[in-house]
């Protein structure tokens, strides 16, 4: 993915977003230049209203960031706005409405991150306003040639400059020496998202006092069901600095996927061209990959790690924290089990230690190491049961395992656990079993892996 700050075609020069005139009230005070009047101009930064005597000469040119200094005038403190009441308000409105909404309350201090297609569909949002509007990205040197084929587009169709934001140069090059181009295979990704995506978009964000993102509910079950339309950003600083400081948007938080390509077509606006090779969700080239019918969007990205691992950091506020550290897989406090057949064996931690020690088996064993909060596990569900059922005429035993909690840590030592769902064969006499190393989740495939290696 890639983030950096761009102006619209609409040229914005500093007059149009100018907060006030010049001040024709001799008794405003000039040195903040705007009368006490104008102040329902400034809506996000946290104001107090202080009485206080003139300034010594010593001090005279310090003017306090929480004051306005006001002969005569009481103590009182700005209205902050209650955006999680404006989330509730906005649940019904459309991505055009809330866009429009966006921009006309933050002007020049909101931007639109741009990476991918959402985002795409942000900006055509936001030409329709017809209000100015910026846009930033990302670029983190690891990007597909066909993403960097988009933004060229994109900066053609809307007459835009992207202002792009790029990693440090010293911290990825201690990065790769240390520890290589692709380390991220091999103890996750989120320290090179940290470098190459975190802290680039934390120095964006840093100019800015809201931003505006193509998050959808429906992208990943396991961080981003709850996302509202517009919330005070739990993770990232803005113009002002400190908590609160930031506002997040998500115009396309309750919008389908579907919808937003038919959105795209409709408008007849660029896309990645990846998307046509069976690519949904776009990141860097090494952690991104094409999905196949029925899995998720985001089971295209860092396929390598559990499901609850799937944001990058850009959003980590969506995750929870848990009260108990030690339950940190994002699992509901009530979930049902899956996999519920009369063919399919549940074993426990004794049993599946039992199964490992056996040189010689009487029987083939196939079993799936799950968990049943995962998206993926769920979709293969009716799959893996369909298969128990016809394996159970050839003798071959099929079962399941709950690798979460408390067995993640044996599963991932003694049973090749990489994600969920991870599925292995036991052959009668192999000492060790075998993974299944395809994402084809499909009966056939499955069988057929079963029949060349039983």
């Amino acid at each position: 993915m890639a983030l950096a700050v761009t102006s619209s075609s609409t040229a914005i020069s500093g007059s149009s977003f100018s907060r006030s005139g010049p001040c024709s009230d001799r008794k405003a005070l000039q040195i903040c230049s705007f009368r006490l009047s104008d102040l329902s101009h400034v809506s996000q930064r946290r104001y107090s209203l202080k009485a206080e005597s003139p300034p010594t000469r010593n001090d005279s040119l310090v003017t306090r960031a929480s004051t306005l200094i006001t002969p005569g005038v009481e103590e009182k403190e700005e209205d902050v706005e209650d955006f999680e009441q404006l989330a509730k308000k906005l649940e019904e409105a459309s991505p055009l409405e809330i866009m429009d909404k966006a921009l006309q309350k933050f002007g020049s201090n909101i931007a639109i991150a741009f990476s991918g297609a959402e985002d795409v569909a942000l900006i055509e949002y936001a030409r329709l306003t017809g209000r100015p509007f910026r846009v930033f990205s990302l670029d983190t040197g690891r990007l597909n040639p066909e993403t960097y084929r988009l933004f060229d587009a994109v900066e053609k169709q809307y007459g835009i400059r992207i202002e792009y934001t790029f990693p440090d140069a010293v911290e990825v090059q201690a990065l790769v020496r240390n520890k290589g181009l692709f380390s991220f295979y091999e103890d996750g990704h989120q320290e090179c998202c940290r470098v190459r995506k975190v802290r680039p978009l934390r120095r964006a964000l840093k100019g800015l006092k809201a931003w505006i993102t193509g998050q959808r509910k429906d992208q990943s079950p396991g961080t981003r069901s709850e996302i509202p339309i517009v919330q005070v950003d739990p993770v990232f600083e803005g113009l002002d600095g400190g908590v609160g400081s930031l506002v997040k948007w998500n115009p396309l938080a309750n919008v389908e996927g579907g919808d937003v390509w038919n959105f795209l077509r409709t408008m007849d606006v660029p896309v990645n061209a990846l998307h046509a090779q069976g690519y949904v969700s776009i990141g860097c080239e090494p952690c991104t990959r094409p999905v196949l019918p029925g899995q998720h969007e985001r089971e295209g990205r860092w396929w390598w790690e559990d499901a609850k691992a799937k944001e990058c950091g850009l959003h980590k506020g969506n995750i929870k924290k848990e009260d108990d550290s030690t339950t940190a897989d994002l699992a509901p406090a009530i979930v049902h089990d899956i996999f519920e057949s009369s063919n399919v064996v549940a074993l426990s931690r004794g049993g599946i230690e039992n199964l490992l020690k056996l040189g010689n088996r009487k029987e083939p064993w196939l079993v799936v190491l799950y968990a049943p909060w995962c998206p993926f596990c769920q979709a293969m569900e009716a799959s893996y049961v369909e298969l128990a059922e016809k394996l159970a005429v050839k003798g071959i035993k099929v079962a399941k395992f709950r690798a979460d909690g408390d067995q993640k840590e044996f599963a991932k030592q003694e049973l090749q656990l990489g994600s969920f769902p991870t599925i292995l064969l036991f052959p009668k006499s192999a000492p060790r079993a075998i993974k299944y190393p395809s994402e084809h989740r499909d009966v056939d495939s499955l069988m057929s892996f079963v029949n060349l290696l039983r």
